[in-house]
């Protein structure tokens, strides 16, 4: 019998293209992979509160590594989460708008974003359409925040006197795009596939890791077989192990016929 191996599968530009839409192969080669006796996990830098999509869970997942490995979830139990410290988020938020940046927080259960910062912005009606009730206001829930992470939006910013003043307290993920994640020191996608390796009692040797952009770097590092999208960025293309097709020509199912998974 083949040995078990663990798969690892960021979201956005990787299960799915840039309108949501998941292609049926990518939904056969999840099923094969779990009949072949393989696990499969979400490994996002999405935290949870923003990963609700019911066309994700009814593929059928063993498990998801959100916030870019600062929660993890197997079966039905969260095994792991890195709560920020409210006084470091606000502190977090003072220095980040001091330098012209706009701050979305991002916890397990709600997403936290204010109106005035974002609202011409495409990804804030976005949030504000998908999340509904798991949208608050940064101001309106001061203190009392959940959050184990955070996005900047970034045009226009000071951004190496911002990420040099708060340097002791994150890692900074910078996308193409003007954005960048702030995860907390230590933390990646990487990370949260070695804490679902080490309570497995898996060699990380076993992983495969699929992923499309910058945040997608640590996991495709970490795993034992790094895969980059056709659609990826060219970083992390430079890193991978392997380069499949685009998630829109069958770049999962082309990936795991190649690697004999299904």
């Amino acid at each position: 019998m083949a040995v078990r191996k663990a798969l690892f599968f960021d979201i956005d530009g990787t299960l799915w293209d840039w309108n949501s839409k998941i292609p049926e192969s990518t939904v056969q080669a999840l099923y094969r992979l779990r009949k072949n006796g393989h696990l499969t996990f979400l490994c996002s830098g999405r935290s949870r509160a923003y990963i609700q999509n019911p066309r994700l869970f009814e593929i059928g997942f063993d498990g998801v590594v959100s916030g870019c490995g600062t929660m993890i979830e197997y079966g039905d139990k969260t095994v792991f989460y890195k709560k920020l410290d409210e006084e470091l988020v606000a502190h977090t938020i003072h220095t980040v708008r001091k330098y012209g940046m706009r701050p979305i927080l991002e916890g397990r259960e709600y997403l936290y974003m204010d109106d005035s910062e974002f609202a011409k912005d495409n990804y804030g009606k976005k949030l504000k359409a998908e999340l509904g009730s798991r949208l608050l206001t940064i101001g309106g829930e001061w203190g009392r925040w959940e959050i184990s992470k955070l996005s900047c939006a970034t045009e226009d910013a000071d951004q190496e006197k911002c990420y040099a003043e708060l340097d002791a307290y994150y890692d900074y993920m910078i996308h193409d795009i003007p954005v960048t994640e702030f995860v907390p020191k230590g933390f990646h996608k990487g990370t949260g596939i070695a804490r679902v390796c080490e309570m497995l009692d898996m060699d990380i040797g076993d992983t495969f890791a699929f992923g499309d952009s910058a945040n997608d770097i640590g996991m495709i590092r970490a795993a034992g077989v790094g895969v980059a999208m056709g659609n990826g960025s060219e970083d992390v293309k430079s890193e991978a192990d392997y380069v499949t097709t685009s998630v829109t020509k069958d770049g999962i199912w082309n990936a795991c016929r190649y690697f004999d998974l299904i």
